[in-house]
């Protein structure tokens, strides 16, 4: 079970060798162009797990890498057709082996949510970490995976002020379905170890 830090630690970090400007050091860096600033003075409380496959349920290759940098060959598949010119991108990426990438520092803005809302608040954003799991919205996810994430969300709770922790689907309802009824939040839970109501409601 990945280390968590415990409930009442502050929002300072107590580990800075794990971050640099917002760079995670257990991550592979491929920076993204698709970023920019948060407004300023916003704090980072929002955690946003996504699931995301290119094309869709296929699980090897580079496509995700290749669509986060604005490098996706638009003709080399016929679904790429229906997602061409998207420029998107996420702060982390988890690979069905668990493999950790990072895109964007946690410190700016990734394009990884859309029109959304949480707790009254719009545009997540401003104020969220997006995380992309591997897979398919609605199916199962790895040990692996789950591994990774706990211990991503523990660091990432330990550097910034995370009050909260959602899907894609429930900032985005009727717009998004990922990472779907496959993705086991009570697993994440029990392996970090949070209050109930830092999650999403049953």
């Amino acid at each position: 079970m990945p280390t968590k830090p415990p409930e009442s630690l502050p929002a300072t970090d107590t580990g800075k060798s794990l971050w640099d400007q917002g760079w995670y050091r257990h991550a592979r860096r491929l920076d993204s162009p698709n970023f920019g600033p948060r407004p300023v003075g916003t704090e980072v409380d929002l955690i946003v797990v996504h699931s995301i496959s290119l094309p869709p349920g296929r699980f090897e290759g580079d496509y995700v890498q290749a669509l986060f940098t604005n490098q996706l060959n638009w003709e080399e598949d016929p679904y790429f057709q229906g997602i061409r010119g998207l420029e998107v991108s996420a702060h982390f990426y988890v690979r069905r082996d668990g493999a950790l990438w990072q895109f964007v520092s946690c410190s700016d803005r990734a394009w990884h949510a859309g029109a959304s809302c949480h707790q009254g608040r719009s545009n997540c954003n401003d104020f969220s970490v997006g995380i992309e799991l591997e897979g398919l919205e609605g199916g199962v996810f790895e040990p692996a995976q789950y591994e990774t994430l706990s211990s991503l969300c523990a660091a990432i709770a330990g550097h910034y002020p995370i009050s909260a922790i959602s899907g894609h689907e429930h900032i985005a309802p009727g717009r998004k379905q990922d990472p779907g009824v496959g993705f086991d939040w009570d697993e994440l839970r029990n392996n970090l170890g949070w209050s109930e109501e830092r999650f999403p409601a049953s």
